[in-house]
C-alpha cells in the first residue's frame, strides 16, 4: 500500500449512477467506481489456511467489499487441489480432485468436482483485481506490517479477546482520532482448525472476536472473514474510499488496461492465443518429462522443436494487444467517467454464473428469472467502445 495519507477520500459523485445494459462506457465507468470505494486502511491477513474452499471465498469476499490488500502466509496452490483451464467448469471428467493434504478424493462425484471448479475460478477471477501479497512465514508478515505503519487485529476465541462492538473498542482500544478503528488495521484470520498462531497472538495490538449468540462458538473461516470484515465498515463507514490518490491512479492504469485488452481481441484472436498458451504449457510438460529421464519421441520432440517460434507468435500478440491497451485508454486516466456509484447490475442484465449444462438442466425452474435474461449491452458499452478509439487514434497518427 501507499505510504501516503490513507484517509484520502475522493469527492462524491455529483449524481447518483446505477449500472445498466444501456450505459457507455460500461465498464470503464464499473471499474472507476470499485477504485473510488477501494480502500488500503483495512488489510486482510490469511495465516496458513488449509482449505482451497475457504481461501477462494476469502478472496471473493475481499474483493467484493472493497478491501484492496490481500496478505497470505504460508498459501495453498489455489491449483494444488483441482486444476482448470479457461472458463468452463462444465467438462471435469478429466480432473482429478485432491483433498488440501495432497491426497486425491477417490470417490469424487460430478457434482463436487464442478463445485470445486467454480470457486477456484472465481478466485481467480477475483485476484484480477486485488492486491495478493505472499508470505513464507508469519514472521515475514508481521514485520511487513509493522514497518508500513499498520495495527495488527487478531481474531480470537480466547476470553482476553475483545468484542467488535463500539462500546468494547472505546474501553479497550486506543481511540484514533474519534474513529474506531486504527487508521491501519490489519484484521488476521488463522487456519480452520486452531485459529491464529501464539506468534500472531503475541505480535498482534489487539485480539477481537465477532458477538456470537447461539451454542456454536466459532463460525466457517470464511463466512467468518465475511462477516468481521463487513463488521469493520459498519464500526467505521471512513474505510470505505481510504486510498491515497496516487495509489488510485495506479489502479486506473492497471484496471482500465486490462479490460481493454480483455475486448480487443477477437473471438478468432481470443481462440489463437489460447491454444498458442495451450500449445507452450504442453511443451513444459514434455521438457520436464526430458529432464526427468523419460524418452521423448520423435512425434514429441517436432512440438518442442517448434515452440521457439509459438512463443514467438504468442509474444507478437501480446505486444501489440499491450500497445493497444495503453492507446484505448490513455486520455481516459486523466479524465475518468462519471463512475457507476451502485455496483448491483440491472434485473435485464443480471448474469447466472454457472455453467451452460447446469443451466440447460435447470431451464424449467429458472424460466423468466432476471439472472437468465443475459440481454445484450448497448453498442459503446463493452468490445466495440474501445476498439473504435483505437482505430480512431491509430488514423490520427
Amino acid at each position: 500500500p501507499s505510504e501516503k495519507l490513507m484517509d484520502d477520500h475522493p469527492p462524491p459523485p455529483s449524481e447518483k449512477l446505477m449500472d445498466s445494459c444501456v450505459l457507455d462506457q460500461r465498464m470503464i465507468r464499473k471499474a472507476e467506481g470499485a477504485i473510488l470505494n477501494r480502500t488500503s486502511r483495512l488489510i486482510i491477513v490469511v495465516e496458513r489456511c488449509t482449505n482451497d474452499h475457504n481461501y477462494s471465498a476469502i478472496l471473493r469476499t475481499a474483493e467484493a467489499l472493497g478491501v484492496q490488500h490481500v496478505y497470505i502466509i504460508a498459501p495453498q496452490c489455489i491449483q494444488s487441489t483441482l486444476t482448470i483451464n479457461g472458463d468452463d467448469v462444465d467438462d471435469v471428467n478429466d480432473l482429478e480432485l485432491k483433498r488440501s493434504s495432497g491426497q486425491p478424493v477417490k470417490r469424487a462425484t460430478e457434482s463436487e468436482k464442478k463445485d470445486r471448479a467454480m470457486h477456484h475460478l472465481y478466485a481467480r477471477k477475483a485476484t484480477e483485481w486485488l492486491a495478493v501479497t505472499d508470505f513464507e512465514d508469519t514472521k515475514s508478515c508481521i514485520d511487513a506490517l509493522k514497518k508500513d505503519g499498520y495495527q495488527i487485529w487478531a481474531t480470537d476465541l480466547g476470553q482476553v479477546a475483545t468484542c467488535l462492538t463500539e462500546e468494547e473498542l472505546r474501553a479497550r482500544a486506543p481511540s484514533q482520532g474519534g474513529k474506531l478503528l486504527p487508521e491501519k488495521v490489519a484484521i488476521v484470520f488463522g487456519t480452520e482448525a486452531v485459529g491464529c498462531t501464539n506468534e500472531m497472538l503475541n505480535a498482534a495490538d489487539l485480539r477481537v472476536y465477532l458477538p456470537l449468540r447461539g451454542f456454536a462458538d466459532s463460525l466457517n473461516l470464511s463466512v467468518a472473514t465475511a462477516l468481521v470484515v463487513h463488521h469493520m465498515f459498519v464500526l467505521d463507514p471512513t474505510l470505505v474510499g481510504a486510498m491515497s490518490e496516487e495509489e488510485r491512479m495506479e489502479l486506473r492504469r492497471a484496471w482500465y488496461s486490462k479490460l481493454a485488452s480483455q475486448r480487443l481481441l477477437s473471438a478468432r484472436d481470443k481462440k489463437r492465443r489460447v491454444k498458442l498458451m495451450t500449445y507452450l504449457k504442453q511443451c513444459d510438460e514434455i521438457e520436464k518429462k526430458r529432464l526427468a529421464g523419460e524418452e521423448i519421441q520423435q512425434q514429441t520432440q517436432v512440438k518442442l522443436d517448434q515452440r521457439e517460434a509459438k512463443q514467438a507468435e504468442l509474444d507478437q500478440i501480446d505486444e501489440k494487444l499491450a500497445v493497444d491497451s495503453q492507446l484505448a485508454v490513455q486520455d481516459l486516466l486523466e479524465q475518468p467517467p462519471a463512475p457507476i456509484t451502485d455496483m448491483r447490475r440491472a434485473d435485464e442484465h443480471r448474469t447466472c454464473f454457472v455453467g451452460k449444462n447446469t443451466k440447460a438442466s435447470h431451464g424449467d425452474a429458472w424460466a423468466d428469472m432476471p439472472a437468465t435474461a443475459n440481454l445484450p449491452v448497448q453498442h459503446n458499452a463493452t468490445s466495440s467502445f474501445f476498439r473504435e478509439r483505437v482505430a480512431t487514434k491509430k488514423s490520427k497518427e
